[in-house]
């Protein structure tokens, strides 16, 4: 599924937060964990399961930014990543999109190649980050706003994700 840069905006925090869950069908708890877990398991990092404590963080401060839709960071405890778009954009979608970023990590030096962004992908498979939760609300705007918040945080600098 391909999205353009004015469909999907994306910001990356190297703070921890966490996204909680919701009854959407085509955003479920499945969703957001398959697709963290088939990145990771290309790593051979161990998989992420779902917390309800962090993914009523998540729920929460999505539903802070349901008047903006703004890509700011809660700066709370847990890891966060942050994307919004339009139409149907989902959950899936999102993580989509962060482990998209894969091809600008070269692990070698640790680091995003091309100026590019690339540490969405390096949060999604964190390998201390082991418990998940996110959020998907629609702004006033009619955007989706979706967070996954990670615990452990990830992104530490000079630590490897793997």
């Amino acid at each position: 599924m391909a999205f353009n840069i004015s469909q999907i905006l994306l910001t990356v925090m190297y703070s921890s937060l966490l996204v909680l869950p919701f009854s959407y069908a085509q955003n479920s708890q499945a969703d957001f964990l398959n697709g963290h877990n088939n990145a990771r398991k290309l790593v051979k990092v161990a998989n992420v399961t779902w917390d309800n404590t962090v993914a009523a963080y998540a729920l929460n401060y999505a539903n802070q930014r349901v008047g903006d839709c703004s890509l700011t960071h809660s700066k709370g405890p847990y890891g966060e990543n942050l994307a919004k778009g339009t139409g149907s954009f989902s959950g899936a979608a999102a993580v989509n999109l962060w482990v998209a970023e894969k091809q600008y990590y070269d692990y070698n030096s640790n680091s995003c190649i091309g100026g590019k962004e690339c540490k969405h992908y390096t949060q999604v498979v964190w390998y201390d980050s082991l418990h998940i939760g996110c959020a998907r609300v629609q702004c006033n705007n009619g955007w989706w706003f979706v967070t996954c918040n990670y615990d452990g945080p990830g992104n530490w600098v000079g630590e490897w994700p793997y």
